[in-house]
């Protein structure tokens, strides 16, 4: 053997094992990726209310145009505008003096008739004696008598011109017919007033109670009769900007006819209104309280994804990693979705962070956004 070649084969050897161990140097092993930072919802399980949520608008529950029925001068204003009064209260007074007088020459035109009607009465009673007795004429007698009815029947109209005096100077003194509030005020003290003119000196509108109307669609009617005939129907009313304060009244009208244009169908719910925040004209949010729904399985709506095999969430489960879950969504209720199918209570799901998720990856559950 050469000697020469023996230390040229070593090195060959030493080339080659280096070789064979270069790629395993040259390629470290890749660490795992960082997990995903999520914000996450528990699923619950609880009782909800079934119910329609429609747009309302609040309505005086009776409103009347207060109109004068004689005309004059106005003399009293015994209210301020937007001052609440009261069944019965004496609001204007338009100057009463002429149907004062107006009143009492009927009365003594009254008089004066029944005066001469008794006398012709009295008259007539006398002929009556006589023409048995052959000391007058049948015209004359006929006569008295005639005399007698005619003044008679001229009591009568007088009684009734008594009367309607009386009504006129009545209606010199407007009362509220119905507890409320009043509005703006037309005409002021001194101002002249046309009998029966077509601007209202003021209106009042009745607001405790109130209404709130609204329409609900006709495929609702079914289930919103059948419900109302079982027990009153909750209806909550909320005000924009004020979520945390509605007013509760209860369902107290359905109407008869379904609109054809809308396919809608008006109801109207009465409201105590006890704190007076319903305004008429007011648009308001409306609840209507159908029933409850028991065990119902909810999500936040943000939890939900659609896929092209349909919705699904992804849920976190005990080590950290995320799974996709198919599921059947029902209906929203406040932020929220109820789940049908696919979902237990005390199961977490991922609500925000979906975007660089896959089956098995490694999440971190931020607390906040």
């Amino acid at each position: 053997m050469n000697l020469n070649c023996f230390p040229l084969f070593f090195v060959l050897r030493f080339l080659l094992i280096a070789l064979l161990f270069l790629p395993a140097c040259s390629e470290p092993k890749k660490p795992p990726p960082p997990p995903v930072p999520v914000l996450v919802g528990t699923v619950t399980e609880k009782t909800v209310p079934v119910d329609l949520k429609v747009i309302g608008n609040v309505e005086a529950y009776a409103s009347v145009s207060i109109k004068a029925r004689v005309g004059g001068q106005l003399v009293q204003v015994n209210f301020q505008e937007g001052q609440d009064v009261e069944k019965g209260q004496l609001l204007f007074v338009i100057d009463p003096r002429p149907y004062q007088g107006a009143l009492q020459q009927a009365e003594a035109n009254l008089a004066r008739d029944k005066a001469l009607a008794n006398k012709a009465q009295a008259d007539a009673v006398r002929y009556a004696e006589l023409i048995r007795k052959h000391f007058v004429s049948q015209q004359e007698y006929d006569q008295a008598r005639a005399t007698a009815e005619s003044l008679a029947a001229t009591v009568n109209a007088g009684q009734v011109a008594v009367q309607n005096a009386r009504l006129m100077l009545s209606y010199c003194y407007l009362h509220a017919p119905i507890t409320g509030r009043t509005g703006n005020l037309i005409a002021n003290m001194g101002n002249q007033i046309k009998a029966d003119a077509d601007t209202a000196l003021v209106v009042i509108n009745q607001i405790q109670p109130i209404y709130v109307s609204f329409a609900i669609p006709e495929q609702n009617l079914a289930a919103v009769r059948k419900f109302m005939a079982a027990e009153k129907i909750k209806v909550e009313a909320f005000i924009a900007g004020q979520k945390n304060q509605c007013e509760a009244g209860v369902l107290s009208f359905i109407d008869n006819t379904v609109d054809k244009t809308t396919g809608t169908i008006l109801c109207k719910a009465t409201f105590a209104n006890e704190t007076k925040r319903l305004w008429p004209g007011l648009f308001v949010n409306v609840v209507v309280q159908l029933s409850s729904q028991p065990n119902a399985i909810l999500v936040p709506s943000q939890a939900i994804q659609t896929s092209q095999e349909g919705q699904i969430v992804f849920v976190v489960e005990p080590d950290l990693t995320v799974s996709i879950r198919p599921v059947e969504v029902g209906r929203p209720i406040d932020g929220d979705v109820i789940i049908t199918k696919g979902l237990k209570p005390g199961e977490r799901v991922v609500t925000d962070g979906q975007l660089r998720l896959a089956p098995g990856a490694l999440v971190s559950i931020k607390t906040g956004p």
